[in-house]
């Protein structure tokens, strides 16, 4: 089978459609063996944060001596992004192993109904799985896709579970409410483990307690421990005042695991220092020096999240930046855009390449009414013509590309390579 093959396999299982529950996912790890078994994990949820945690989760622990597994999703370029170890993607030759091992035991699943047969997700999870147990992993992070409660990860049975943060997205799949989105995310709480919690709202606090204390479990919260001075929080390598938070609930769950997986002080100070997160008000000098920014924000805590980078960037250079966004959603552009808006010299209006992209249109009718500085349209392939280049934009202007985490892939794709992977077709559709 060769890496085409193995994409168009692959595409094949997204293209039928997402598959909530984990009933698929548990009759498919049986059948395997059982492989998340074979490790200790960290399962990571949340609205907000949750990547960011694993990140820093992972590389507290490499920086420790340990050999790390790391799942999470979506990928920016490349599809064995979602899988690393040690932070190495899973390279296109070993998924395609991974795929003739796991096929013949998925297509049997599905031999007598075909919706027993596992989604693209639970596909790649259990490739996670079994990649990690491979490696012989000493801990693995495992990031949820969405939710928690019926996410294909909830299988593991963790050493603790983390919940970043609450707040209204996904609202179809997960609740239309902040306690109904937490009732999902508490899912991933398992009897005895202790919780790690980042900062929630009062609502889901409460949920997230009751679950708990239903499940015999301790509930550590970032407030009780750091306080609510952010500046006495740590500082990590990742820009913005929410990273300090993550930095804190990483932190946190380190030190409730410290007999379990001892941690120097100095091994967590290196490692916040160095930890990398791809997307995330991530740095670029592009040609000419210019500086480009990639900031994934999807949901109306993200545009708080955003509003205050924003705010401190023109601070920091005396003028407004050019924002480039597109995003997946109408309530997503009507949260994000008015922030943009406030903070923005031009903007250009980018629509990303996935079903539920706003048009150009939806993206226009979220622009506050009054709003006077120029809204252009833009197109990736001559914003972005090879890498590291370019093309709007003074020399002294910062470029800000912001809103869809699919569309920073897209823009990354065209910044740092000279092929193109295809490899946004093996997205998640939500």
């Amino acid at each position: 089978m060769t890496y085409a093959k193995t994409q168009k396999y692959l595409y094949g299982l997204k293209n039928q459609g997402s598959k909530y529950g984990i009933d698929r996912i548990r009759t498919f790890t049986d059948a395997l063996g059982h492989p998340e078994r074979g490790y200790p994990v960290i399962h990571v949820a949340g609205t907000n944060g949750k990547g960011s945690v694993c990140a820093m989760l992972e590389a507290i622990y490499r920086e420790s001596g340990r050999k790390t597994g790391l799942f999470s999703s979506p990928h920016l370029v490349y599809l064995g992004e979602r899988i690393q170890v040690d932070r190495q993607a899973l390279p296109p030759e070993a998924i395609t192993e991974y795929v003739k091992r796991l096929q013949p035991v998925a297509e049997k699943l599905g031999q007598e109904d075909p919706d027993e047969h596992p989604s693209f997700f639970e596909f790649m999870t259990a490739i996670a799985f079994l990649h990690f147990l491979d490696s012989q992993v000493d801990l693995a992070i495992i990031e949820t896709g969405l939710g928690g409660r019926l996410d294909s990860t909830n299988v593991v049975e963790p050493e603790i579970s983390i919940i970043t943060s609450i707040s209204l997205d996904h609202q179809q799949q997960l609740g239309d409410t902040i306690e109904a989105i937490a009732m999902e995310k508490a899912g991933i709480i398992k009897p005895g483990k202790p919780v790690i919690t980042g900062w929630l709202p009062e609502a889901a606090e409460r949920v997230i307690h009751a679950v708990a204390e239903e499940r015999g479990c301790v509930v550590h919260a970032v407030k009780e421990t750091f306080g609510d001075d952010l500046s006495k929080y740590p500082q990590p390598s990742l820009e913005g005042e929410f990273q300090r938070i993550n930095a804190a609930t990483a932190m946190l769950a380190v030190k409730v695991l410290q007999e379990r997986f001892p941690v120097t002080q100095s091994a967590i100070a290196s490692a916040l220092v160095k930890v990398e997160w791809a997307g995330r008000w991530q740095k670029i000098y592009l040609d000419r020096g210019r500086l480009l920014i990639l900031d994934a924000t999807h949901n109306e805590e993200g545009a708080r999240m955003l509003e205050g980078n924003l705010k401190r960037l023109v601070q920091e250079t005396g003028k407004k930046p050019v924002v480039v966004t597109g995003t997946l959603g109408q309530s997503r552009a009507e949260a994000m855009m008015p922030v943009i808006c406030e903070h923005a010299s031009e903007i250009i209006l980018l629509v990303p390449n996935q079903p539920r992209a706003c048009t150009i249109e939806e993206l226009r009718a979220a622009i506050p009414e009054g709003f006077k500085k120029p809204v252009l349209i833009g197109d990736i392939d001559e914003l972005f013509p090879a890498p590291g280049v370019c093309s709007e934009g003074e020399e002294d202007d910062v470029i800000v590309v912001t809103g869809s985490i699919y569309l920073i892939g897209e823009i990354c794709e065209r910044l740092f390579t000279n092929t193109m992977s295809g490899e946004g077709m093996l997205q998640d559709l939500i």
